[in-house]
């Protein structure tokens, strides 16, 4: 496959190309899912193939097979694609690169045996067996990655990529209503990621904070005080800033955040950062789909816009360097500006010291879903439950609310953040259903938020 991609390199910049790149991709994927004892769903799957991409007067040509049988055909054709209506001539900034990197893991998910993943799966699902559970849910997932890409400059990149996440969820009920609870672990690693953790724990504490939540409380609503858990904290930092600071959105005046840089957007207890390089995080890759290496991109630093999330092309339409934001679904699929692992940086407290410190307020506890709005800057986010704090103390435990406001002016009043950070991994979606891996995160963030009750 190597040869191949030389070779079709060369055709394509014998045709005109003023930069181009071949890459092929290998993609493995097991899902597993389990219901109330019994394998739901069971998929085991490869795709794979070439991408050509050719860049000419200012725009991209690509093509796409599962076959690069005819390289010379395939060559052209990308050029053909790339030579339409010309835009204002753009040279690249592309640097050489010669590398071949595995993923760092302990156990290959390919060295796992199968019968071993689907026990896991049955596993924690039995082990959310309760009175009141009305359904339990195992699954596990991983995905394998091989890369190969060969670009103009001189370029020779191989490398791979090994995800696995593993996730138990418990549906509660009293006869009256419903309630559920999840938890699971997630990243860049191999099977290692399911042997290090204790299973049945994790299926009856997810089983028995279901059963807690059907005591929930109605929540208050309005304008409050509000502890965002660093899932939440996460989702804001992703959903709304995130896709705002993806470049090629800030070149078509599509972000409320195109003429953000250098200016005051936050307190100055906020920092905000993309950082594909987090060890064993979901969103960590090694290169971009463009084979720019992965790297840190301060978004905000102590409230002030820093900059953006760019492919080779936004940075050379901007004027800056790629970041390793360049990332594509797979090798069928467009190169979109994308996050990797999106998240608020730490602060300096504790959490108990901020709960303690807060007089009237809610504390969430893992989120569902949120909204993206990199246009209009909005945030709306639906959290699983939360807790009551008054004077000081937790009270209540709180069932599903809604968090609602102008993203800007929820940064601008958040006074405390904790030391640590966490994160969470999951599927981000851009365009039309293209879907990368990601992961959000932050710390424990104190805001004014507007509450809306269950």
């Amino acid at each position: 496959m190597h040869d191949a991609l030389l070779k079709a390199v060369r055709m394509m910049q014998k045709n005109g190309a003023e930069f181009c790149d071949a890459r092929s991709q290998i993609i493995k994927n097991i899902d597993i899912r389990s219901v109330n004892g019994d394998i739901r769903h069971l998929s085991d799957k490869t795709v794979g193939g070439v991408c050509l991409r050719a860049w000419m007067n200012g725009r991209w040509g690509y093509y796409t097979t599962t076959f690069l049988d005819d390289i010379h055909e395939a060559a052209a054709t990308a050029v053909k694609n790339a030579s339409g209506y010309p835009r204002e001539r753009i040279e690249l900034n592309v640097k050489e690169i010669k590398s071949k990197r595995t993923q760092n893991v302990k156990i290959h998910p390919d060295n796992a045996d199968m019968k071993e993943k689907v026990n896991a799966v049955l596993d924690v699902d039995s082990s959310q067996v309760r009175d009141k559970i009305l359904n339990r849910i195992g699954a596990y997932g991983e995905e394998v990655s091989k890369n190969i890409l060969i670009n103009s400059v001189g370029s020779e990149i191989e490398w791979e990529e090994v995800r696995t996440r593993f996730r138990a969820m418990s549906v509660a009920s009293d006869g009256k209503k419903m309630e559920r609870y999840y938890g699971g672990p997630d990243g860049t690693c191999g099977f290692e990621l399911v042997k290090s953790i204790d299973i049945e724990a994790l299926g009856r504490s997810v089983a028995d904070e279901a059963i807690l939540t059907l005591k929930a409380k109605r929540p208050p609503s309005g304008s409050m005080t509000v502890i965002t858990d660093p899932m939440v904290s996460g989702l804001l930092a992703h959903e709304v800033m995130g896709h705002a600071s993806e470049a090629d959105e800030v070149v078509k005046k599509r972000s409320f955040l195109s003429d953000a840089v250098g200016k005051k957007v936050a307190s100055d207890v906020i920092s905000m950062y993309d950082n594909g390089t987090v060890d064993k995080a979901h969103g960590t890759i090694l290169y971009d789909d463009e084979g720019t290496p992965a790297s840190n991109t301060c978004i905000i630093e102590n409230g002030v816009y820093k900059g953006y999330m760019h492919t080779l092309e936004s940075a050379s339409l901007m004027n800056s360097e790629p970041t390793g934001n360049g990332r594509a679904e797979n090798f069928g699929k467009r190169i979109w500006a994308r996050m990797t692992n999106t998240f608020f940086g730490p602060g300096d407290r504790t959490l108990d010291d901020i709960i303690a410190d807060t007089k009237h307020g809610i504390l969430c506890d893992k989120m569902v879903n949120g909204m993206e709005d990199p246009v209009g800057g909005g945030f709306e986010a639906k959290v699983l439950r939360g807790f009551l704090i008054k004077n000081g103390k937790i009270t209540n435990m709180l069932r599903s609310f809604t968090l609602t406001g102008r993203a800007l002016e929820i940064l601008r009043t958040t006074d405390a953040a904790t030391k640590n950070v966490e994160f969470d991994g999951g599927m981000c979606g851009k365009g039309i259903e293209d879907w990368v891996n990601v992961s959000s995160g932050g710390p424990y963030c104190r805001s004014d938020i507007i509450v809306g009750g269950g």
